[in-house]
Order: structure tokens, then sequence, then C-alpha cells
């Protein structure tokens, strides 16, 4: 218990000096983007009188000098004050909460859909090496790892939606609906499978071709000779011996992916107008909303760091040898 909670308080620390270094780095990045917020707000509402133009400055902060501007957004960040969009008239906090479960039901499907399919296929891979199911399953593994994403949603698109008319396109829930209960939640399933599936298929392939890899390399050791020297049954050898060692690196893999997704969400959700936090960057970065991009990057670091948190512990119980340190 105490090697835990050593280890706990060691990573909290470290997690906020990371997030310390990513909330500068991510405030000097946006403020180098071309573009003056409030002059763009100006020219969309139609008064680019030099006298709005600096009014809103000030409301924005934009008129203090950079070292003030970021003494005070650090200031807000400590206490999860992550600022005001006074282009959509609401706090950013509301604004990510709002989008933010949509974007964790998109990731969370693709990243199971994509760790079971990726590790069940690279098994069988390895099960069959040189044979033909080997082969396609490679091949597949080859041809999904090397397509754009945006193509696989937009074909995706066009054979399920456009020409069988099996699911919906677009969006997050059939608009007008009002679905509730189970009905609301297949409607929800539906649209979410399209967006899951191009997310996850990239992944799938990584998955698959490093389960195949290492569990090509775990077989040739010499515990795993013993223990089909002692007679045990294929099936034990395999899933108490090889595939529990072979899962090491892909549990490494994807602690680092999965907070990968929530950037790869923002092509998946702007192609498929899913309502997540990824298209909100994607609109508050056209908009020059820094408030909002600052508050997304924040979220999406602090989703991350958890995320490898959770990896280190997740390598103890994948291999008992290891030790939390």
């Amino acid at each position: 218990m105490k090697k835990i909670a050593t280890f706990l308080g060691n990573r909290v620390v470290k997690s906020v000096l990371v997030l310390l270094m990513i909330a500068l780095f991510n405030f000097f990045l946006v403020r180098a983007a071309p573009g003056d917020p409030a002059e763009i707000l100006a020219g969309q509402s139609g008064a680019v009188d030099a006298e709005y133009i600096a009014k809103l400055r000030q409301e924005f902060g934009l008129d203090k000098p950079l070292v003030v501007q970021l003494g005070q957004y650090l200031k807000n960040v400590a206490t999860f004050d992550l600022g005001y969009s006074y282009r959509q008239q609401a706090s950013v906090s509301s604004l990510i909460l709002q989008h933010l479960p949509a974007t964790l039901l998109l990731t969370l499907t693709a990243f199971a859909f994509a760790l079971l399919a990726g590790v069940s296929l690279g098994t069988q891979a390895a099960l069959r090496v040189g044979k033909w199911g080997d082969t396609v399953i490679t091949t597949l593994s080859m041809l999904a790892y090397a397509t754009p994403l945006f193509w696989v949603g937009l074909m995706l698109v066009l054979l399920f939606s456009v020409n069988l008319e099996w699911l919906p396109a677009f969006g997050y829930e059939s608009v007008g609906a009002n679905l509730t209960g189970l009905a609301r939640v297949a409607d929800v399933a539906k649209h979410l499978l399209l967006p899951a599936l191009t997310l996850g298929m990239f992944y799938m392939a990584v998955y698959a071709r490093l389960t195949r890899a290492s569990i090509l390399e775990i077989s040739q050791l010499d515990f795993v000779k013993t223990a089909r020297a002692k007679g045990l049954s294929e099936r034990t050898v395999i899933v108490r011996h090889v595939l529990r060692n072979a899962l090491l690196p892909v549990i490494t893999y994807a602690g680092i992916q999965a907070g990968g997704l929530i950037g790869g969400s923002l092509l998946v959700e702007t192609v498929f107008a899913w309502p997540g936090i990824g298209r909100l960057a994607f609109d508050a970065l056209i908009q020059r909303d820094y408030s909002v991009l600052l508050g997304v990057f924040f979220m999406a670091s602090l989703i991350v760091v958890v995320v490898n948190l959770v990896t280190d512990i997740l390598y103890t119980v994948a291999d008992p040898r290891i030790e939390l340190k």
C-alpha cells in the first residue's frame, strides 16, 4: 500500500509539471496564430470602427501585456477556471462539459473496438503464420493503416448511408425525433457506428500487427517451450503464457494512442458532424476563440495524463513481476 501511495504521489507531482509545461506551450502557440479575435468578431458583426475593436480587446483582455495575460491564464487554470467565451456567451467549462460526453463516447467505443478486434486478429494471424489466414489479416491491416481517415469516413458514408441507406450519415441523434429510453440509445448507437468504425480502423491495424509480432517473439522463448513440454494444452499455453506476456507492448502502445484518439477525433467529428470537443476546437480555431481553444487543449492534456497513469497500473495487472516505482 505504501508503494502505491508513493507511486501515485510521484506521478501527481510529475503530472502537474507536465500540465504546466503544456499550458505554457499552448498559450504561446495560440497567441502566435495569425489574426486578431477582436477584429474578426467585429468584422463578423459588421462594426469595424477602431473604438468598437478597442472595446472588444479590453473585454477579451487582449489589451494587457502578454506576461499579464499569461499570469491570469495560469491562475485560472490552477483553479480549473478555463475562462469565458464571449463569442458563444458561455463559460468554457460549460462548453467543454457539454461536448465532452460525445467525444468520450466516440473515443471509448473506437478504442474498445480497435483493441478487441486488433488483438483478436493479431492472435489469429500469429497462430496461422505463413498461411492464407495470416496473409489476409496482414494485408487488410496494412490497407487499414495506410488509408486516410477522412477517405474511410467518406467511403463509409457513401456505402452505408447514401447507397444502402442502412445508417445515418451525420449527427449525434435524429433531429426532432424526441426519443427517450432504449429508443434513444438505439438511435445514438446507429449514429455512432460509422464514426467509431472510421476512428478505430487505423488503431485496429496497429494493434493487430503489434500483437502478431509480439506473439511470434514470445512463442520462441524457453518458458513457452517448457510449458509445452509439461503437456499443457495449446490453448492454455497461448492464453496463460504467450498472450499475457505478448500484451505488454500492446498495453504500452494502447496507453499512448488512447490519448491520441482525442486528437484523431477532431477530423472524424468534422466529417460526421459529431458534436464533440474536437468539433468545438475546430470551430474555435476558425473563430479565433482563444479561451475555448486553450480550454480544449488543457482538457485533452489532462485526459492523456490520466490515461498514462492508468496504463502504468494496468502493467502490474498484466505482469505481477513489474513493480510500481
